[in-house]
Order: C-alpha cells, then sequence, then structure tokens
C-alpha cells in the first residue's frame, strides 16, 4: 500500500475513532468549530484556522470554512464509515471492520468518489460546470486515464472534462472573458478531484501531468465492471449475417456478468456502428432491449449473459430495424479472467462495419459493387455520400485489432 494510500487511510480510521459512540453537529450538520480546531491539527488535514494574509488575520467562523476537513467527514459519510442521526455524528458500526482492513477501506472510499462531488468541487464566484455535473465529468476523467498508457498531460485532462460537461449549456454567446473565467474554475475543480485521487493512491501527480497508479487501474476497472481474476469471462463470436465477401465479424472476451444493454455498447464499439438506431437481443425466442410497452421488449438492463446462455448457444443481434442488420452471436468457450489484462477485449475479426443507411445487407453488396466500378453511373454520387475522395479509402476487407480494443477501453463506464 502506497503511502498516500496509508495516510487516507489512517486520516480515516482517526476521524472514526475520534467521533467514538457520537459527537454532536452544529444545527446545519456540520462539526462544530471547537471540534474543528482540534480535528484539523489530530488529522493533519492541511486546512489552516484563522488565516492570515498580509497584515490581517481573517478568523474561521465555520467547519465549513475547512474545504479538507468538510471533504473528509463528507467522504467517511459516502463511503458508510460514518453517519448522521439525531444532529450528531455517528459510526456505523456494521462496516467498522473495514478499518482494519486497508484495501478494503481504500476499495470503499473509491467507490464513494461519484458521491462527495458537492465536497470536492467549490464554488467560487462563477461556479465551475463540473459542480453541477461531477459525475459526467469524474467518469470522463477515469476513462481517458484508463485507455492511455502514458502520463497524460493535465491540460489535455481539463480539456476532455470540458468536452464532456460544457455540450450540456448554451455556451456560444458568452464573452470571451466569462467563458474564460468559467473555463479557469473547471480546471481549478478538475484539479480538486485529481487532489482527491492522488490522495487515495489512485493517481500519481505530477506538476504537468498525470496517470493511474496500479492500484488505481484496479479500482478503475472494477468501477467499470470488469472481472477480477478467476472470474468468468464468455468467449463470443459476433458476425454479421447476410453479408457476401468478405465476411464481417468479431472475437470477443466478455464477463459472464455482462447485462445486455452493456452487451450492446461492446458490439456497437467493435464492430464499428455508430449508435444510431434501435436495436435488440433475441434469445430462445424473447426480445430483450429498451423497455418499451409498445415493442413488448424484456428490460436488456436486468438479462444478465452467462445467467442467459451457456457454451454453444446462439442468439440474435438486430441493429437498425429499418436496415435490419442481424449479428449471430455465438457462445464460443467459457473461460476465466487473467490478472493484468483488459476486459472486455477483442482477441479476433475481420471486414470492415457496413456504413450506416446503406440499405441493410443487399444495399452493402450493391454499394461494394459500385464502388469497384469507376464507369458506374452512381459511382460518383456513393463517393460523395459516403465523404470520400476516392474508392480506395473505403475498404471492405479492413479490420485492425488494436484499434477495436482501444474503443472498447475508450467506452464510459456503466
Amino acid at each position: 500500500m502506497s503511502e498516500a494510500v496509508g495516510r487516507t487511510v489512517e486520516q480515516m480510521r482517526a476521524l472514526v475513532d475520534w467521533v467514538g459512540t457520537g459527537r454532536k453537529l452544529t444545527q446545519t450538520g456540520r462539526v462544530t468549530l471547537a471540534d474543528a480546531r482540534a480535528l484539523v491539527e489530530d488529522l493533519d488535514t492541511g486546512d489552516r484556522m484563522d488565516p492570515v494574509i498580509g497584515d490581517r488575520t481573517f478568523k474561521t467562523k465555520s467547519s465549513e470554512e475547512l474545504y479538507h476537513l468538510t471533504l473528509l467527514v463528507e467522504w467517511a459519510k459516502a463511503a458508510r464509515l460514518l453517519r448522521i442521526a439525531g444532529g450528531r455524528l455517528l459510526p456505523v458500526k456494521k462496516n467498522a471492520k473495514l478499518l482494519d482492513r486497508p484495501d478494503e477501506l481504500r476499495h470503499a472510499l473509491f467507490g464513494a468518489l461519484p458521491h462527495i462531488g458537492p465536497a470536492v468541487t467549490v464554488s467560487g464566484w462563477l461556479e465551475s460546470l463540473l459542480t453541477h455535473e461531477y459525475d459526467r465529468g469524474l467518469r470522463a476523467l477515469l476513462q481517458q486515464f484508463y485507455a492511455a498508457t502514458a502520463p497524460l498531460p493535465l491540460s489535455d485532462l481539463y480539456e476532455v472534462v470540458w468536452q464532456a460537461v460544457s455540450p450540456l449549456y448554451a455556451l456560444d454567446d458568452l464573452p470571451p472573458d466569462r467563458l474564460e473565467h468559467l473555463r479557469t474554475a473547471n480546471d481549478h475543480d478538475i484539479q480538486r478531484v485529481l487532489n482527491a485521487l492522488a490522495s487515495l493512491g489512485a493517481v500519481h501527480l505530477t506538476e504537468g501531468s498525470a496517470e493511474l497508479t496500479a492500484d488505481g487501474r484496479t479500482e478503475t476497472a472494477r468501477m467499470r465492471g470488469e472481472p477480477e481474476p478467476g472470474d468468468a469471462v464468455l468467449q463470443i463470436r459476433v458476425e454479421l449475417a447476410d453479408v457476401d465477401g468478405p465476411r464481417v465479424w468479431r472475437r470477443l472476451l466478455v464477463p459472464a456478468a455482462i447485462r445486455l444493454e452493456r452487451l450492446h455498447s461492446l458490439i456497437q464499439a467493435v464492430m464499428g456502428w455508430q449508435n444510431c438506431h434501435m436495436h435488440a437481443f433475441t434469445i430462445d425466442g424473447v426480445q430483450y432491449g429498451r423497455p418499451d410497452d409498445e415493442l413488448g421488449f424484456r428490460d436488456e438492463h436486468a438479462a444478465i449473459l452467462g445467467a442467459l446462455l451457456k457454451p454453444g448457444a446462439h442468439f440474435m443481434y438486430t441493429y437498425d430495424f429499418g436496415d435490419s442488420w442481424d449479428h449471430l452471436i455465438t457462445v464460443e468457450q467459457l473461460q476465466t479472467a487473467s490478472a493484468g489484462l483488459h476486459y472486455p477485449r477483442c482477441v479476433d475479426g475481420a471486414g470492415a462495419c457496413p456504413p450506416e443507411d446503406c440499405g441493410g445487407a443487399p444495399g452493402y453488396s450493391d454499394l461494394k459493387m459500385i464502388l469497384a466500378d469507376p464507369a458506374h453511373e452512381e459511382h460518383n454520387t456513393v463517393l460523395t455520400w459516403l465523404g470520400l475522395r476516392s474508392a480506395t479509402a473505403f475498404n471492405p476487407d479492413r479490420f485492425a485489432r488494436d484499434q477495436a480494443n482501444v474503443w472498447l477501453l475508450r467506452l464510459p463506464a456503466p
């Protein structure tokens, strides 16, 4: 366990130990100022009581002003180490065992990260977008970390989170100076998230870059629903039906506990679809999809692949009910997850994904024929529709397994 993790764990243990059988809170549910003064020193939070700026002393009026102490308390509550009842801060007795199990405690704290946004992001005179979209921003940040193989510049991480949260707001008409202030506030809050991750030992943070630690990668994999070493993994083969050569197929290793809703996202990514249309799974005559009273689908969110199918079984995934892209899926093998490998992952495949909205298998056959014939009267029309300068830019044989795995790694956590 790293030094940073040990310090965070010790702070949590000391905090819960201080709470004992319970501590009275203020009317607003905060640690009293007298208790806060003792805790700042005992926990070594790094907060400054009664800070002196220039020749003025600014008296601390509430523990709410103490960022790091407030974060620790809120984090402990989110991890179910502490709770509030009857105006008192109380320990959660059933989770007391975590205090003597550092790895399990770290896991609980990491799992609580999505729930401590208000304590991590601090509003100044101009709130950041991350204040309102913390969960989305955190997941975008962890996703970018997880897909990386080298330290990432902080500027890149700031941009990734900005791109994740800013499209939700109408910012085009903002004056440039206000937009710049908003981005600066967002960057400051992202830095606070990075500091929280670093304090947990999940991120190695330098002045200009950051990367996941081994512990951080393990915890992020868990958050993404990846299997632990030894857990059941299914090898499946996904092939487009009715497509004349070249055949289009992918072989995947997926957690046996994967839900069909997540499997849909994986198939979209690894095949190369754009997820623009409706879809459904058909298993033993039963259709699963997004709940819809009119279509009568069973809820794909509640259906687990390994519970429905065993090795040797076949089922169908249909994408785009207009073009009717049928994918025959075969459950080939049951395996166990290996340490150090990402799941899901693509282990083999062939053939390029057909263009969206090209008319299904018959339309795709016509499209390939037209592209192969420069003299065809529709040749230039098809090139324009595809946005291509030359027919050679679309190769029906093209498939890059490494790129497919990059797409899988970039999928947001479920």
